[in-house]
């Protein structure tokens, strides 16, 4: 199937909003552009989208950071694919985009984090090249 893969645009957030309520992410279209327009801003960062037609079959948010102790690295914050064009190359393509867009920003690796829930998503990034270095569990605290 042939995809369309391009940078986001503000309209988008609609779509993208429901991509990711489907894959168990509760976001508003509203608060989904407002994180469109902030990463937009940012350099270091891009979202893009993996056009069928009229729809959205999916969408990538990968972005640079810098470890003190590990160095530069991509990472890809966040991939979503409609459950209507899974396994059709879709999330193949966003991800081979990504990497395209940390290359030509001389960044050395791209890495991922995945929930361990995710076992259709492990296999995935395995068929693309990923190898797993490490688990961990992610821990967080309100700070309002």
């Amino acid at each position: 199937m042939n995809f369309l893969v391009r940078k986001v645009l503000s309209q988008d957030a609609e779509k993208i909003s429901l991509l990711s309520n489907q894959l168990g992410y509760p976001i508003s279209a509203s608060s989904t552009l407002r994180n469109i327009e902030a990463i937009s801003q940012n350099e270091n960062e891009i979202i893009l989208v993996a056009q069928a037609g009229d729809e959205l079959a999916g969408w990538l948010h990968v972005f640079r950071t810098i470890r003190v102790e590990s160095g530069m690295f991509g990472e890809i914050g966040g991939l979503v694919v409609s459950d209507r064009y899974r396994r059709k190359g879709a999330g193949k393509m966003l991800v081979e985009r990504a990497k395209q867009w940390c290359i030509l920003k001389s960044i050395p690796s791209l890495r991922v984090r995945c929930n361990s829930k995710r076992k259709e998503a492990h296999e995935f990034y395995a068929a693309l090249g990923f190898t797993e270095s490490k688990e961990q569990k992610v821990f967080e605290t309100s700070l309002t």
